[in-house]
């Protein structure tokens, strides 16, 4: 029996390891700490403020330049307290607020990963650029008693009531692990998130600020803007390939679905829709979507009178259709689209400004890329585009003018260049 016993702790370290990596993936820690084309986890993503720019750090066990020389408790201390080995604060660009809610256990793991199954790198990453005295990091320890749960009360909120354990298994992965809420709940003048979770009220998920010239949509069941039209199945297809039959991820959710939740098991996926679509509309009044034919009767009988119908017909129909219905899951449709219908058009304006290339996914091998348009439109003419894309089919969402594209120019991601879909991953 003796004999057994190095085996079995082999074993159970390598499952340990092995948990840790999914709570790695659940986490997206990959989509911040490598850089494209980098080592492994070897930090250097730049973080881009008004006052300048941060970069992720080095989570490899390197001693010298990752975290190789940090107990487990300082581990611990970063990721749920957002504190460093120091003592000294860290920015919140590090999602601790949401992290406060992973348990002992997943902590656990997700430091057995960090230093037993991940490869080392003697890598520095850039040294911020904020300059002092707005670098001091003193003032985040303010913010963090302001606004950063305590791991106690985070972890209280975690065990609150849900009406049966798939629901709560759900929401502690939206919550905590996922920090979904840290894109698509919006920030106060602090920069705070306005709520943590479903307990703290409507505004939880409800819609981000822009993130990279992108607006995250509201994850609730609101009506043209949310999820109210999504089932079950359509939010697990998006989590798992990016796409689904109601709309494809660009932008930062191409990368947490790539390096994140393309890697959940079909239960958790399955969990996490599952909460999303318990959360009630933070809009309740309003009004569901329906269908129009008359735009699509119009193009349809060669009528490209009305504001963009013709650029769209030269430019857009051929993969979205006239009927704005698209070929979904290839190319999605326009016609009830949340991010067609948004308040804010900066999604829409610069994924045609800039195009968006959506990679292949384990379970949906196919790449495809959306041409950037900016460089063949004018501005006028992609406000004119956009006006007709947000107020046909029933859309009606308002219109577009060309200052409106022109100061969103300036914010704009970089186009996509690719004259081929990007390699599969």
């Amino acid at each position: 029996m003796l004999g057994h016993l190095p085996q079995a702790h082999a074993d159970n370290a390598e499952d340990l390891i092995t948990r840790g990596r999914y709570i790695a993936d659940a986490s997206d820690c990959s989509a911040c700490h490598t850089v494209k084309g980098g080592r492994p986890f070897a930090g250097g993503m730049a973080f881009k403020l008004p006052t300048g720019s941060i970069y992720s750090s080095n989570i490899t066990p390197d001693p010298a330049h990752g975290i190789g020389g940090w107990s487990e408790a300082e581990f611990s201390r970063a990721v749920r307290e957002g504190t460093r080995q120091n003592g000294a604060s860290l920015y919140p660009a590090m999602p601790f607020p949401s992290y406060a809610r992973m348990s002992d256990s997943d902590i656990h793991a997700l430091y057995a990963y960090f230093m037993k199954g991940v490869q080392p790198v003697a890598e520095a990453p850039p040294a911020s650029d904020i300059p002092w005295p707005l670098s001091m990091r003193w003032p985040m320890s303010l913010w963090r008693a302001a606004f950063a749960p305590s791991v106690p009360s985070a972890q209280k909120d975690v065990t609150r009531p849900f009406p049966d354990p798939a629901i709560a298994r759900g929401a502690y992965l939206v919550e905590g692990p996922g920090h979904c809420g840290a894109c698509h709940s919006p920030r106060g003048v602090a920069l705070q998130e306005k709520a943590l979770s479903g307990s703290g009220g409507p505004l939880f998920l409800s819609g981000g600020a822009p993130i990279d010239g992108f607006v995250p949509t509201s994850l609730r069941q609101d009506q043209r803007t949310g999820l109210a039209s999504w089932s079950e199945d359509d939010i697990v297809a998006f989590l798992s390939t990016g796409r689904n039959r109601k709309g494809e991820a660009f932008g930062g959710m191409t990368d947490a679905i790539s390096h994140g939740t393309q890697h959940l098991s079909q239960e958790d996926l399955h969990a996490m829709a599952r909460y999303l679509l318990s959360l009630d509309p933070g809009h309740p009044t309003a009004t569901a979507w329906h269908y129009d034919p008359a735009a699509a009767a119009a193009l349809q009988r060669g009528d490209t009178t009305a504001q963009g119908a013709k650029l769209y017909v030269d430019h857009c129909a051929a993969c979205h259709r006239t009927d704005g219905r698209g070929y979904a899951p290839a190319f999605p449709p326009l016609a009830g689209n949340p991010v067609v219908m948004s308040d804010k058009p900066d999604s829409l304006v610069h994924v045609v400004q800039s195009g968006a290339a959506l990679p292949g996914m384990a379970k949906a091998p196919s790449a495809f890329v959306m041409p950037a348009y900016g460089r063949m439109l004018s501005t006028q003419q992609i406000a004119d585009v956009v006006t007709f894309i947000r107020g046909a089919w029933g859309n009606n969402a308002s219109p577009v003018d060309a200052a409106t594209v022109a100061g969103l120019e300036k914010s704009a991601p970089r186009p996509v260049l690719q004259d081929k879909p990007a390699p599969l991953n």
